[in-house]
């Protein structure tokens, strides 16, 4: 385990040192955060953002107005981002859930601990193990690991995970291996979803330019 530990830290100072900060999620709130976590699924962000633009142009980014406004309605606003039926359901159910559960008051229901709110928000009709944890460390600032498909990738190309491994194995491989801390979390994912975007591409990849290169040797590991 302290061998693990070992590698990602070293990879987490890599990556930091070569891109920074990345201030990652964007929103003005965490009901904002929440919304883009659902909006995001299968779409790339900067669709995410005009259909969240949308939404406040139509004042519709609160939980009030997305309780009450038509799913159809809804749909069309939220265009943009794909799948616009689907996730207009989604956005229904996740706001239903939230009236249901604490009177609309996102802040109330993150109160909760971990492991007890991630079960609840898994409960949900189209949240899974990605979006719940999305919203759980971006809007609810707890110490839950995210897993993307860029950090399987990355993972599996440099041997510390098999290709087939779960959701919850990945993150567990990371909760296990690292302490609890909400900060750190925050910024690894957002580091590796950049590195993902910028070098360890699905395909040709830029591994002799990558940060990352000969990371997981520093206690003798064999780099892919």
């Amino acid at each position: 385990m302290f061998h693990k530990k070992r590698i990602l830290l070293e990879l987490y100072t890599r990556l930091f040192e070569a891109f920074g900060p990345r201030d990652w999620w964007p929103g003005d709130s965490g009901f904002e955060v929440a919304v883009g976590a659902i909006l995001t699924q299968n779409t790339a962000w900067r669709n995410v953002k005009k259909a969240i633009s949308n939404l406040k142009a139509k004042s519709l980014l609160s939980p009030d107005a997305l309780y009450h406004v038509p799913v159809q309605d809804l749909a069309s606003v939220i265009r943009p981002a794909g799948y616009y039926n689907i996730k207009a359901q989604r956005l229904k159910h996740f706001v239903w859930f939230l009236f249901q559960e604490s009177a609309g008051d996102l802040e109330r229901l993150l109160a909760e601990d971990l492991d007890t709110l991630r079960s609840r928000l898994l409960s949900i009709n189209g949240i899974g193990p990605e979006t719940a944890d999305s919203i759980l460390l971006y809007a609810g600032n707890k110490p839950t690991f995210v897993v993307d498909a860029y950090t399987r990738r990355i993972l599996f190309r440099h041997n510390l995970i098999p290709e087939e491994s779960s959701y919850d194995e990945v993150r567990n491989f990371f909760m296990d291996c690292l302490e609890p801390d909400t900060t750190m979390f925050n910024e690894y994912h957002a580091l590796l979803v950049h590195l993902g975007h910028t070098f360890c591409l699905k395909k040709n990849s830029k591994c002799s330019e990558c940060p990352a290169r000969g990371w997981n040797d520093v206690d003798g590991t064999e780099e892919v």
